[in-house]
């Protein structure tokens, strides 16, 4: 039977059938009669119940929920910033004053790999500050000196007068980027109610989008400034959205997670009946949410889990989600899409696209179709699950990769004369783009969250963070070198082809379904049963309400039963 998150324990106990209360009874009958020692498998029913099922919560219906979910557009920020300035260098390429004042070439590999990566460096070196600081200050006070880096690291770039301070700014705003994307996913997925959680932390990382559609419409339009504040401008935007979180995160709540671990139960409670039952402390599913992370963070005590990477080496749970999460980084970046996000230019002047109206206004488009495609496969991850939206995406970006390198093949051995083969490559270069954003756009932070227990979770989202930071650093480095080193283009194209179909393999065997359970229930996926803190909310509803509760479940049997329901009840 579904509990309703608007219940409290009196009603859940008005609306139980005798039907549930007998079984529990003929149970507990067989286990009296087994012999000592034994361990039937009725006791482990009772001993490890199944999660249960909650009612139905239609966010925008409750107040207190659309007052949680307009203060998550907060956090949300953190990843349109990263959207922004990940595409800000590749916007600044496309724009003649930028090039001019740097000295920069298009064919100057090294120095182009160098200015990309220092956003990824800078991400690299708080690699261990990051958990640290998100564990033992908070989630909020990371996000605040994020956002101050960050502020720090745009003034650098916007207001430089020459290469070795716009370097240093690029730095600093990859380091505080990483204090801010990591900690505000995490505080997302800890506040969410269970019901949301798939749906509002898949949505987050879509908004990478939507920063990126910014700096590209609004390079569109600065380009056309005669002077430095072409590129300056769109430089300086980049701390608008630092300054919009930094301004608000001081109304969000903190998480009930790391207040629980910081023996703070009561204003933890308070948060989690606040937001998810308007203030009902005694609601069903609070006192689930609440006792459920309150004894698994114990259970993480007592079984002594120090939080050190070396824990996800300790047990065959923790390896698997190492796994995952280092491949979800690895995957992400390194699917060939990183030729598409940092060398779009390149791309665009091979497939005999060269003026800069018609570059800039491609990239914008396929912004918008990325934002489009992203927000709509978020919205659908609990209807269609993890698993079968990951398969689907990295299918399809398989054979949009092969299309993309047989078209490329086709234009290059024309000697770059059919330009209808030559403007397909970039119909392809859309599709893998749609396929990768069913998955991987959303997904790559909710899945990791979901997986990873509270005590991981911070350094399992900053392990995944820096295998994206490194894999996108070898990545620019090494891609374009390679694309102009080999004697066709479209050869470079089938190594991404063939490494696409080892990703492919791997998801299918790896990755598993997510949907339904609350964040602590999900380590049994990984862990099995010992590992989950078994909530029996009669129990829970019994110390609440002491002797009334008996009674509540009589008077709700009698009312389905009749009158003489008492006796049968009772015998």
């Amino acid at each position: 039977m579904p509990l309703s998150s608007s219940k409290s324990f009196e009603r859940l106990a008005d609306e139980q059938t005798y039907t549930g209360y007998q079984e529990q009874r003929d149970i507990l009958s067989r286990i009296k009669m087994s012999k000592v020692g034994a361990r039937p498998q009725a006791e482990m029913e009772v001993a490890r119940p199944e999660p249960p099922r909650f009612e139905r919560v239609t966010w925008y219906k409750e107040p207190h929920l659309r007052k949680l979910y307009a203060m998550s557009l907060v956090l949300m920020i953190a990843s349109a910033t990263t959207g922004y300035d990940g595409m800000l260098v590749n916007t600044s390429q496309q724009i003649h004053r930028w090039e001019e004042y740097f000295g920069l070439d298009i064919d100057d590999n090294n120095k182009l790999g160098v200015l990309i990566n220092m956003f990824n460096i800078g991400s690299i070196v708080s690699f261990f500050i990051t958990p640290y600081v998100a564990d033992n200050y908070g989630r909020k006070n990371a996000i605040i000196a994020g956002c101050i880096f960050m502020i720090g690291g745009g003034c650098l770039t916007a207001f430089c007068d020459g290469w070795a301070l716009y370097i240093a700014g690029r730095f600093l705003l990859g380091f505080g980027n990483s204090l801010a994307q990591i900690a505000s996913p995490l505080l997302l997925t800890e506040i969410c109610h269970p019901q949301h959680r798939g749906p509002v932390t898949a949505i987050y990382n879509c908004l990478w989008n939507l920063g990126a559609l910014l700096v590209s419409s609004i390079g569109w339009g600065t380009a056309y400034i005669d002077n430095d504040w072409s590129w300056r401008s769109i430089t300086l935007i980049q701390i608008v959205p630092s300054l919009i979180q930094i301004t608000f995160i001081w109304w969000l709540p903190e998480s009930p997670r790391y207040l629980v671990n910081k023996d703070r139960n009561e204003e933890a409670l308070i948060v989690l009946s606040k937001y998810h039952s308007g203030g009902d402390i005694h609601d069903a599913v609070v006192q689930f949410e609440f006792q459920e992370i309150k004894q698994t963070i114990q259970m993480d005590r007592d079984a002594d889990k120090a939080t050190s990477y070396l824990d996800f080496l300790r047990t065959k749970g923790n390896r698997w989600r190492l796994a995952i999460i280092i491949s979800l980084g690895i995957i992400s970046q390194y699917s060939g899409n990183a030729l598409f996000s940092n060398y779009m230019n390149t791309i665009y002047e091979g497939a005999g696209i060269t003026m800069q109206s018609q570059k800039l206004a491609m990239s914008t488009g396929k912004t918008i179709l990325d934002l489009i495609v992203t927000i709509g496969a978020a919205l659908n991850v609990d209807r269609f699950g993890r698993r079968p939206l990951f398969l689907i995406s990295t299918s399809g970006m398989v054979v949009a990769f092969a299309a993309w390198t047989a078209t490329g093949a086709i234009y290059e051995d024309s000697d770059m004369t059919n330009i209808q083969s030559g403007y397909a490559q970039l119909v392809f270069i859309w599709l893998f783009g749609i396929f990768y954003d069913i998955g991987f756009s959303g997904l790559l932070v909710a899945y990791a969250l979901e997986i990873l227990p509270f005590h991981l979770r911070a350094k399992g989202m900053m392990i995944m963070n820096i295998t994206v930071q490194a894999v996108l650093a070898v990545g620019n480095q090494t891609n374009k070198i390679a694309w102009d080193s080999f004697p066709r283009h479209w050869m470079f194209m089938l190594f991404y082809t063939c490494w696409d179909v080892v990703e492919l393999i791997f998801v299918y065997l790896f990755y598993v379904e997510t949907k339904g359970p609350t964040l602590e229930e999900i380590a049994r996926i990984f862990d099995g049963d010992d590992a989950v803190a078994h909530i029996d909310l009669n129990e829970i509803a019994k110390e609440l309400h002491g002797d009334h509760y008996e009674e509540a479940h009589f008077e709700a049997y009698r009312h389905k039963k009749g009158p003489s329901a008492r006796e049968r009840y009772y015998s």
